[in-house]
């Protein structure tokens, strides 16, 4: 019998990219869920396995006597259902911004809004640590682009002098991005927001700020970074996602009625791609409804600060990144170092994970600790005080 496979070989040059992965001990693999305690997800408030939350959901579906699976094609064809302008009103009510529009996740958001936005004789301005979605958008683009240093405003001011052409020579507009993250995703840290948009005020630039990891931690009801510093009128884009604390799937770009009128019109990854189903819209619905009663958010935070504390107590603070967040990195130098180290704490019963390179920068290797309020402090204490042992010996 004749086999497709039998004469499809696999190409060598891509062979040779997996085994240099292996060599250098950096190879991905998809895990297993497992019964470890989490100190790994990205589930900051426990809203994806919340009972209440799926009960709601399938009370407001029924109650609609909505019975569909999917959205049977693109919002532009027969997907944009009714669930859709609903849930945007809602998202734009409570993140106090003119507009809202929903993508199928973060990374079609990114990809969406910066492969169309900033277009042909425009200069985009990016922090160095950047996600890698952005990145992947703004390759798309047709603009020119620089990275500054991390959260380093002197130095985007540097580059910016570098490279910025005078604006008033310019037969065709300039106009110039700067970009973001409120909560670092590997970091967890934050720029002076403060500062940005008064720089950007400044030099006439439009700021835009992915807060995946601020939303449900910050500010009240979890409004995000931004909301708490009371900045969201003062940016020209935030990109806001639900696959973090808020525990469903899709994220949401917050701007201008016109931004909104723009991306429908020319952000591919929102055009040529499949509505969510009303499922996920409703469930949307039913994570901002708890939002704004739930008492998750004041654990977390508490475990936060009890995090922040232990490593004072332990002796742990100048192995760690400065951070008031959910996501707390333990710098361990090497590949084969930091996995050694999280393979025996997750020996130990913790869901700890290795940030290897290249997934971070060669030497910033680290053990990424992401809280939540379900954590107990007992929980915390003991991983933290495993840490300390294994990092010692």
């Amino acid at each position: 019998m004749f086999y497709f496979w039998d004469v499809m070989k696999f190409s060598k040059k891509l062979q040779r990219k997996l085994q240099t992965r292996v060599q250098n001990n950096a190879l991905r693999e998809l895990s297993r869920q497992n019964n470890l305690i989490d100190f790994s997800s990205n589930d900051y408030l426990g809203f994806s396995s919340s009972k209440k939350i799926f009960k709601q959901t399938h009370k407001s579906l029924e109650e609609k006597g909505i019975h569909q699976n999917g959205a049977t094609g693109s919002r532009l064809l027969s997907g944009n259902h009714s669930l859709y302008p609903v849930t945007e009103k809602i998202l734009a009510d409570f993140h106090q911004a003119e507009s809202a529009l929903i993508f199928n996740s973060g990374y079609d958001a990114n990809l969406g809004f910066f492969s169309s936005v900033p277009v042909r004789g425009d200069i985009i301005f990016y922090d160095e640590l950047i996600h890698a979605s952005i990145r992947d958008g703004i390759q798309m683009s047709h603009a020119k682009s620089y990275k500054f240093g991390h959260n380093d405003l002197n130095d985007l001011q540097k580059r910016m002098k570098q490279v910025l052409p005078d604006r008033t020579r310019q037969t065709e507009p300039v106009e110039v991005y700067v970009v973001t993250e409120s909560v670092f995703s590997m970091d967890g840290d934050s720029p002076e927001l403060k500062d940005f948009i008064n720089f950007c005020n400044q030099h006439n630039c439009f700021l835009v700020v992915d807060e995946a990891h601020a939303v449900g931690v910050f500010g009240e009801h979890g409004k995000g970074l931004l909301q708490q510093l009371e900045l969201e009128d003062q940016v020209f884009a935030r990109i806001n996602t639900f696959g973090k604390a808020l525990g469903c799937h899709g994220a949401v770009i917050l701007g201008s009625q016109v931004l909104n009128n723009y991306l429908i019109n020319f952000a591919r990854s929102f055009i040529y791609t499949t509505g969510l189903p009303p499922h996920s819209l409703a469930t949307i619905q039913s994570v901002y409804q708890e939002l704004q009663c739930t008492s998750e958010i004041e654990k977390l935070k508490e475990n936060i600060n009890f995090f922040n504390q232990q490593l004072g107590v332990l002796g742990l603070k100048s192995r760690f990144i400065e951070s008031q967040s959910a996501i707390h990195g333990c710098i361990i130098s090497g590949n084969e170092n930091v996995k050694n180290v999280a393979t025996k704490i997750q020996a130990k019963g913790f869901d700890i994970k290795p940030i290897l390179s290249p997934t971070v920068p060669e030497g910033q290797e680290r053990l990424r600790f992401c809280l939540h309020s379900y954590n107990s402090k007992e929980e915390i204490r003991k991983v933290l005080e495993l840490l300390a042992t294994f990092v010692s010996t």
